[in-house]
C-alpha cells in the first residue's frame, strides 16, 4: 500500500493516440487524486497549445509523467500490482479487488495492449461487459468506469483539499 501522500492510483496509458481522451481521463485523474503516465509514442503532441486545445485547461493540477516504455513504469513503481484493461479479458473488472496504488493499465485506442504485456499476467486481465454488437468502448470511458469502481472498493477518496 502506498503512503499517504502518494498517488490514489496509477493511471497508464500505453502510446495514446487521441489527446480529447487523454484529457478526460487526466481530469478523473486530478478529480480522484491518481497519477497519469503516458507510455511513448503519443499520438499528439504535449506542448501547450495542444493541450489546450484538447480541453486540458486543468493540466496545471494533474500530477502526470511521460514515459519511454512500459517496463519504465514497472520499474519507477515496484512491486505494484498493476490490471490491464482489455477486451481480450475473461474476468470482469468487479471481479478483481483493487488496492490503493495499484496500476490500472490501458491501451491505445486504435491497437489496445500488445498480447506480450496482457500475457504477463492472465489473471490480471479485466474487462467491462459488452454486447458484441460493440467492438470497443471508449478509451476515457472505460477508463473513468475502472478508476470509480477502485474507488468504490476503497470506501470513497481520501480528503483531497
Amino acid at each position: 500500500m502506498p503512503a499517504l501522500n502518494e498517488p490514489l492510483l496509477n493511471v497508464v496509458l500505453y502510446q495514446p493516440d487521441i489527446p480529447q481522451n487523454t484529457g478526460n481521463i487526466g481530469r478523473t485523474c486530478v478529480a480522484v487524486g491518481a497519477k497519469l503516465w503516458l507510455v511513448r509514442p503519443l499520438g499528439f503532441r504535449l506542448d501547450e497549445k495542444h493541450l489546450r486545445r484538447a480541453g486540458m485547461d486543468y493540466w496545471q493540477y494533474l500530477d502526470w509523467e511521460a514515459v519511454d516504455s512500459w517496463a519504465e513504469v514497472l520499474q519507477r513503481l515496484p512491486g505494484r500490482r498493476w490490471w490491464c484493461l482489455t477486451k481480450f479479458a475473461t474476468r470482469m473488472v468487479w471481479d478483481a479487488s483493487f488496492e490503493r496504488g495499484d496500476i490500472l493499465l490501458f491501451g491505445s485506442e486504435t491497437r489496445g495492449l500488445p498480447e506480450s504485456i496482457r500475457q504477463e499476467h492472465p489473471d490480471n486481465n479485466l474487462k467491462l461487459p459488452m454486447s458484441d454488437k460493440v467492438r470497443s468502448l471508449n478509451l476515457a470511458s472505460t477508463a473513468n468506469t475502472v478508476v470509480y469502481e477502485a474507488v468504490r472498493q476503497f470506501g470513497g477518496l481520501p480528503s483531497l483539499e
